[in-house]
């Protein structure tokens, strides 16, 4: 899987291809498409770029529009690096109000620029983390797993380190539960029994609507409860799906 930085650079002539070649040489996979505004939307919608260097002004429109239509679409929003050949303060409140990271002035230093795509992308992937660990707490609690018990921290922790490396889940017991007890200076065999016990607490005590709706009646609470790993991957599978294209930038900082 190719985990460079795709960057969009709204400008195929020659000044936008040589910004493409900077950004290259820097390690970032860079691309140009028309300097106009249809040209970028549907860019942006098909190829679903980290980032987008565009002009402040564009055929048939201008940045704001391009980053509010853009928004209208939903899914995935990339960073928005808008260049200015002017230094003004009105047009700079206009594109950052509309979502833009960054306005450099033309013509811009190719280092600065990077440093501009790189920050803007790490925002976004920081940004990520702590709404995931909010989702994760969120769905423990929903499914009835109490927070003032070791297995509440410790599978919250699980399900975090699951989702960023999923190779942890094709080795529980010599991958994952050590990664848990190490940050918790605890054992892997207190994980494990923490974990069990939090999970039939859920499974005893949760709402059984709820536990189904997480799990799509994939596990039938009438035949038992899940074995650890399979609860963990249920929920690490389902938050990987309806965060896949976000999870996919944090993965190329």
């Amino acid at each position: 899987m190719n985990n460079k930085i795709k960057v969009l650079i709204g400008d195929d002539s020659g000044a936008g291809v040589g910004i493409a070649n900077k950004l290259r040489e820097r390690g970032m996979y860079a691309y140009t498409r028309r300097k106009e505004c249809s040209a970028v939307i549907d860019s942006v919608q098909k190829e679903s770029p980290d980032a987008v260097v565009i002009d402040v002004n564009l055929q048939n429109g201008d940045a704001v529009t391009v980053m509010r239509r853009v928004k209208e679409f939903g899914g995935k929003l990339p960073s928005f690096i808008v260049l200015s050949e002017y230094d003004n303060e009105f047009v700079e409140r206009q594109v950052m109000e509309n979502g833009a990271a960054k306005l450099l002035l033309k013509p811009c230093d190719a280092d600065d620029l990077a440093a501009a795509i790189n920050s803007s992308v790490s925002s976004i992937a920081a940004s990520l983390s702590d709404d995931m660990e909010i989702v994760v707490t969120d769905m423990i609690h929903q499914l009835g797993v109490p927070a003032h018990i070791k297995g509440y921290h410790y599978l919250r922790t699980a399900i975090l380190y699951s989702i960023e490396d999923k190779t942890l889940l094709d080795s529980v017991t010599k991958l994952l539960y050590p990664t848990v007890a190490g940050i918790y200076d605890t054992t892997s065999s207190r994980v494990e029994r923490a974990i069990r016990h939090a999970i039939e607490i859920a499974w005893d005590r949760g709402n059984v609507d709820t536990l189904n709706s997480f799990f799509g009646y994939t596990v039938d609470t009438g035949k038992g409860k899940p074995t650890n790993s399979e609860f963990i991957a249920l929920i690490t599978d389902k938050l990987r799906l309806r965060y896949k294209s976000l999870l996919e930038v944090r993965g190329k900082r």
